[in-house]
């Protein structure tokens, strides 16, 4: 059986609850011919990344796909491409809040997801799940795990991806999502690796 990381985010923003690690959590252990091992993740620059990495060092996993709230998007959006830029609109949950600052300094300008994201997103659409494919991942600590991870493993055998999720119903924020119907999407998402 291939090996699975997938992580999702502690809350952040003032919020009690994260929907990414939420729904991680409530995944099956196996999907689609892989056994899956879970993270949570800080809502830190550098620091989670460095939790992915060392968590990949250790599984050597043939994937890895990061979960993330995107609050005001409507669907499951699998995201394209990470950049080299960490700009927070508020700060992380230990304070920081960069502004325009490359996450590895003179490294490539991006890098694109090796998961096949716009397969997966067809999938999710088809199992009557709303989902697009994403060309930001934004420059806060989604992206800044998104590009890391790329950059990480370049020209290896691991394939990575990073897929945006909307609030859940439990936030009472709108655009949300049913989290069953969140749980859905990651697992037909897993399905379409491949």
């Amino acid at each position: 059986m291939k090996k699975l990381l997938i992580t999702g985010f502690e809350p952040f923003g003032g919020e009690n609850i994260n929907p990414s690690w939420e729904a991680v959590l409530r995944l099956g252990d196996e999907i689609g011919g892989y056994a899956l091992t879970k993270r949570c993740l800080p809502v830190v620059f550098g620091k989670a990344a460095e939790i992915v990495l060392d968590a990949a060092r250790e599984l050597c996993p043939d994937a890895i796909l990061c979960v993330g709230q995107a609050g005001g998007r409507s669907a499951i959006t699998p995201e394209l491409v990470g950049i080299n830029l960490r700009n927070g609109n508020i700060p992380d949950n230990n304070g920081n809040q960069p502004r325009d600052e490359e996450i590895i300094a003179g490294g490539d300008k991006a890098y694109f997801s090796t998961l096949p994201v716009r397969k997966m997103a067809e999938a999710v659409n088809a199992a009557g799940i709303s989902s697009q494919v994403s060309y930001s991942a934004g420059a806060y600590v989604c992206n800044d795990v998104l590009y890391s991870i790329l950059s990480h493993f370049e020209g290896t055998k691991t394939r990575a991806a990073f897929v945006h999720i909307p609030y859940c119903k439990e936030q009472n924020k709108e655009p949300s999502m049913e989290m069953e119907q969140i749980i859905r999407a990651l697992t037909v998402a897993i399905e379409n690796m491949d």
